[in-house]
């Protein structure tokens, strides 16, 4: 009887312990995320210079906790545009203090050249793209403070 309580208690645990294993796995890919307090968006990271460049053009649909962000080795008013982009965005422009010092609201698809500039007023080492209205639905402002995983 002793025997087969421990065989219980041991097989307990080893499914545990895969299952806890296999969440992390799951969730582990995840990891990239820009966080405003509780709430987080999951983010592409657009490091090289052909990323940055190609950014969400082509991009039809993005999930609603998700996003891109663009990381620079340095602190500068880095500008976007919308050129062959499909969706509205958000630019959150943030320093290397991760401090939001910038943002514009749902910028819209550029459908002609030449294509709006959007520029910071100030410089930003990080820049963060959501879904257009969304740093206004969860209130992010200028002077937020922010954590970046990745």
């Amino acid at each position: 009887m002793k025997i087969k309580l421990l065989l219980y208690v041991f097989a307990f645990i080893v499914i545990g312990f895969i299952f806890s294993f296999s969440t992390y796995l799951l969730f582990s890919s995840y990891s990239d995320r820009v966080c405003f307090d509780d709430l987080c968006f999951y983010v592409d990271i657009a490091k090289t210079q052909e990323q940055k460049q190609k950014g969400l053009m082509g991009v039809e649909e993005l999930p609603e906790d998700s996003g891109m962000l663009f990381v620079y080795d340095e602190s500068d008013k880095y500008s976007f545009w919308m050129k062959n982009t499909l969706i509205e965005l958000d630019m959150i422009w943030i320093d290397e203090n991760y401090k939001v010092v910038d943002i514009q609201h749902s910028a819209v698809p550029c459908e002609s050249t030449p294509c709006e500039v959007y520029e910071p007023q100030k410089p930003a080492r990080y820049i963060l793209e959501l879904n257009g209205g969304k740093s206004e639905k969860y209130g992010i402002e200028v002077g937020d403070k922010v954590e970046i995983f990745y």
